[in-house]
């Protein structure tokens, strides 16, 4: 039942997320006058499918993990050769066809439909979901950790660190991990007295919650829009940090999961209603996003990076060099691929 339940989670949560973000580059298209050629959720053979009255074949395929916009002329986009020699009517609608500007509102258009996705469901529970909130308010200390030898004091309440207002212990997590790679600006309000105090990277700092510290929280319209777009905000900022220390060595890349992470995670979502599925739908969201910006062939950001090069230097870039920075983008992406599922199977089956 588990098993059924994470895979049905998986094609809701998916389906949603992919969807948005291909629907971003589709309207953009209709929107410049390009030609939209296939619109499908899923890949391989159709299992449903028909054509609208602008001739674009929309279509759900049989292996639905992902999904794509066909646009005409845009995998021949570095080869302007062959877009001079096309015919007047068969310029008509093609990628190429469109000035530059709107070539980049197509290629972020994507992008930018899965932040909107995410802030409006993060509003949304903002807005009409009244949920206990564990007040950043210090109940205990552990003896001679980070915070303890800082001189943080149970009752406590943690108000900013590193700029960023904290409200809830939730947010004070976050703000530990954003700052694993330097000192935390840390104030504190004591007796109603500001302190400043400095708190060393690590694993923990020592602080725990006062359990008795909650706050139910509901927010209007106005400040549950604010609330959306900090959280998107917090999202973003916390994955570009976690993929840094990837990066870097700092974190293992055994932390990166697949398609069955996903599905895992889902699944207990789903189990656990829709408020809870729409948040993992928000956080897939926003990893898509940010993801996708990242300045990497053959991802949206890469794209985005070859049209602002162009721009600046009046000079289009193409030939071989472009070709084989594409196919290394594909192998990149593909080596990550098979490094998320080796993770996830080598967790599911203990070989780690």
């Amino acid at each position: 039942m588990q098993i059924v339940l994470a895979i049905v989670a998986l094609l809701i949560v998916l389906g949603v997320v992919v969807f948005i973000h291909e629907l971003g580059h589709f309207l953009a298209a209709r929107w410049a006058g390009v030609r939209v050629d296939t619109f499908s959720i899923g890949f391989g053979s159709a299992i449903v499918k028909w054509h609208d009255k602008h001739g674009t074949l929309w279509k759900i395929a049989w292996l639905p993990l992902g999904g794509y916009v066909s646009i005409y002329g845009q995998e021949d986009m570095f080869d302007r050769k062959k877009y001079a020699e096309l015919s007047a009517e068969k310029k008509k609608g093609h990628y190429l066809s469109a000035p530059a500007w709107k070539q980049f509102i197509i290629v972020a258009s994507g992008v930018f439909m899965n932040f909107v996705l995410a802030w409006l469901i993060y509003s949304g529970i903002f807005m009409f979901q009244p949920k206990q909130v564990q007040l950043p308010v210090v109940g205990q200390v552990i003896q001679e950790s980070i915070a303890f030898n800082a001189g943080i004091k149970p009752g406590d309440t943690i108000v900013i660190i590193d700029d960023a207002k904290i409200t809830n212990w939730g947010e004070l997590i976050i703000a530990k991990e954003l700052a694993s790679s330097h000192d935390a600006s840390v104030i504190v309000l004591r007796n109603e007295k500001l302190v400043h105090v400095k708190l060393s990277p690590a694993e923990r700092w020592g602080l725990i919650a006062d359990g008795s510290k909650t706050e139910l929280r509901k927010k209007g319209f106005f400040d549950g829009l604010y609330a959306g777009a900090r959280e998107t905000y917090y999202q973003s900022k916390t994955l570009l940090v976690v993929l840094k220390q990837i990066i870097t060595g700092e974190r293992s890349t055994k932390q990166l999961g697949s398609f069955i992470t996903i599905a895992e995670v889902s699944g207990q979502a789903l189990a656990m209603g829709v408020i809870a599925l729409l948040s993992i739908i928000a956080l897939l969201s926003v990893n898509l996003g940010v993801i996708n910006l990242l300045p990497l062939p053959v991802l949206d950001g890469g794209y985005l990076l070859i049209l602002i090069i162009e721009g600046i230097t009046r000079k289009k870039l193409g030939g071989k060099a472009m070709e084989i920075v594409i196919i290394a983008g594909w192998l990149f992406i593909i080596g990550l691929f098979a490094l998320t599922m080796w993770n996830d199977v080598a967790r599911v089956f203990g070989l780690n």
